[in-house]
């Protein structure tokens, strides 16, 4: 099985709001812009009132004022109960676009009927610009192009009634249109692209939560396996000798015991040696990976049923990089799948650097492995692999896992090559 090294898939808005944490980032964050709305609406209310006041048409001055009066009401309501709504308010705050494109065609519709009298309606029609920006702070593209389209539509249908008493010029129309659907399309893309922002950002906040996760999952399955290992080695050795030596207290020292207690000891130290070995390998900073990858090979073909070959010709005995402890810890755990899974009888370990690249591959020709195995085994909390993978693709590497052609399986721990010294 071959691994993929793509960037995990970024979540929906949907299965961030799932994430307790991404939630909590994601209401605030949709609160801060309904509260820029709520005060663009203000100021378009303040527009539009200060429009019929000063400048009032000539027909059905009273309705534009009391159209206008409307809005600002419902603007200041909008002021005093959206930033209060939380959920609600974030749900529904859409709606109010419509309710503003609305109350801004009705008032210019209305103020229209003085064109060749009065400029009520030519400076209603530019706080149609204001409409779009409003739209722009949601991150419901959809939503903003239902609201901005037909706004540039009105815009038009509005200069166009007004060209004949103001003599406005075809060009000024076209051009002037042209302005607002250059708005309009630019509040659209300002939508996507707050969307966008916030689930790149949520998603990797949600990723960030899950390796943490993840973290603590191998550090608790590191303990055990130690706990298990000490178990069913050392302490097993010290134990025998502890029941040797109180076979002593009843007699005059038989030499056989003493014997016997020597060499448990002896297993013991060797045992607890090793796995100090595994958990912070010395000779790793001392004599490099490769002598460091033959002793952590010697542990474990004591430990499993099976013969290691190890090939470190590849790989200098003088180099010293970065990425070593990484290697040698995805070595130690492609190893101890070896042991638990695989029953193999032969196990190749390779390290070498080829092309600016580090590599190590561990062969064996056991029951071999698949992606559903491994995927289910992930589900299950075995995450040893999927953490090594993770790390080394952070360093733009990758770990890729396969069914070797004659039976077993092949792992590969590639990485590029950092600065290098030599000792």
């Amino acid at each position: 099985m071959a691994s993929s090294s793509n960037p995990a898939p970024l979540l929906g808005l949907a299965e961030l709001a799932d994430e307790q944490r991404i939630d909590t980032i994601l209401i605030d964050h949709a609160l801060q812009g309904i509260r820029i709305q709520v005060l663009l609406r203000l100021l378009l209310s303040v527009f539009v009132i200060l429009s019929v006041v000063l400048e009032p048409p000539v027909y059905s001055a009273g309705i534009c004022i009391a159209i206008a009066a409307v809005y600002v009401a419902w603007c200041v309501l909008g002021a005093v109960v959206a930033p209060r709504g939380g959920l609600l308010a974030i749900r529904f705050s859409w709606l109010t676009l419509f309710v503003d494109l609305l109350a801004l065609v009705a008032v210019t519709a209305v103020a229209s009927q003085s064109d060749q009298i009065s400029w009520t309606a030519d400076v209603l029609v530019v706080g149609f610009a204001i409409v779009p920006m409003i739209a722009a702070i949601g991150m419901r593209p959809a939503v903003c192009a239902a609201v901005v389209a037909p706004t540039v539509v009105v815009y038009f249908v509005a200069n166009v009634i007004a060209r004949v008493p103001n003599g406005r010029p075809w060009s000024v129309i076209v051009l002037s249109t042209l302005v607002m659907a250059s708005l309009a399309l630019g509040a659209v893309l300002l939508s996507r692209l707050q969307r966008s922002r916030v689930v790149t950002i949520g998603s990797l906040a949600a990723e960030r939560s899950r390796l943490l996760d993840e973290v603590m999952q191998i550090e608790q399955r590191e303990r055990r396996d130690l706990a298990e290992h000490l178990h069913d080695g050392a302490l097993q050795y010290v134990l025998g000798a502890r029941q040797e030596l109180a076979s002593l207290a009843d007699g005059p020292p038989d030499p056989v015991v003493v014997t016997r207690i020597d060499e448990a000891l002896r297993e013991s130290a060797r045992l607890l040696r090793s796995t100090l070995g595994e958990l912070h390998p010395a000779v790793l900073e001392q004599a490099g990976l490769a002598v460091a990858l033959t002793d952590l090979a010697e542990s474990f073909e004591q430990r499993g049923a099976f013969a290691i070959s190890v090939d470190t010709v590849g790989w200098p005995d003088d180099l010293r990089t970065t990425v070593d402890s990484a290697l040698f810890a995805t070595a130690r755990e492609l190893l101890t799948n070896v042991v638990k899974h695989a029953r193999a009888m032969t196990v190749q370990l390779t390290a070498e650097v080829d092309e600016g690249r580090a590599r190590v591959v561990v062969i064996d020709d056991g029951v071999g492995v698949d992606e559903d195995h491994l995927r289910s085994r992930v589900a299950g909390g075995h995450i040893g692999l999927a953490s090594r993978r993770v790390r080394l693709e952070g360093q733009g590497g990758a770990l890729v896992i396969r069914r070797h052609p004659a039976g077993g399986t092949v792992a590969i721990a590639e990485v590029p090559l950092p600065n290098a010294s030599t000792s």
